[in-house]
């Protein structure tokens, strides 16, 4: 079993059995599983991260209408099936924070996008390992309040990795 495989299955049995997963009981009941892409090694990056001169705050709207203070971090680029693409990382005091949108809202992915939390390491790089996207617990329930993922980080490009769309 791959590390990706036993956090898929971690994943799956707290959402399906446990008190404080974002299903509401009646989902839970039913629960058979959350969907995913398949692993993609492709889309497991390093990536150098350049970052902004100034710490902008930011104030990114949630699913309720509050609003998430962050900071822009940086902005990074990659290529997908040989189409360049490019992000926006925020950083709260939770953490580097990475929510994006791909071309496959709303058909295969949660049309207000996924999130990630990517990994700093060494010489302004990160670990992008978009085999970890997420869907926002709001995407579940809509009882809970996510950050919207802003307008520079909604790709035209199709990331076939991670979480798909929830369906019951």
């Amino acid at each position: 079993m791959t590390e990706l495989t036993a956090f898929r299955t971690e994943k799956d049995q707290f959402f399906g059995g446990h008190p404080q997963s974002p299903l509401t009981r009646e989902q839970r009941k039913v629960f058979k599983g959350l969907r995913y892409f398949p692993e993609n090694d492709s889309l497991c990056l390093e990536v150098k991260v350049e970052e902004f001169p100034e710490k902008v705050r930011f104030d990114m709207q949630t699913s309720t209408g509050d609003v998430q203070a962050y900071e822009k971090f940086g902005h990074f680029k990659f290529a997908v099936e040989g189409e360049e693409a490019g992000l926006t990382i925020y950083r709260s005091q939770h953490g580097y924070f990475l929510p994006f949108v791909d071309s496959l809202a709303n058909i295969d992915t949660y049309p207000a996008g996924r999130y990630l939390e990517p990994e700093p390491l060494p010489g302004g790089r990160f670990l992008v390992d978009f085999n970890y996207a997420y869907n926002p617990y709001c995407a579940y329930n809509e009882m809970w309040s996510c950050p919207i993922t802003p307008a520079e980080n909604r790709l035209k490009v199709a990331i076939r990795a991670g979480e798909k769309l929830f369906s019951e």
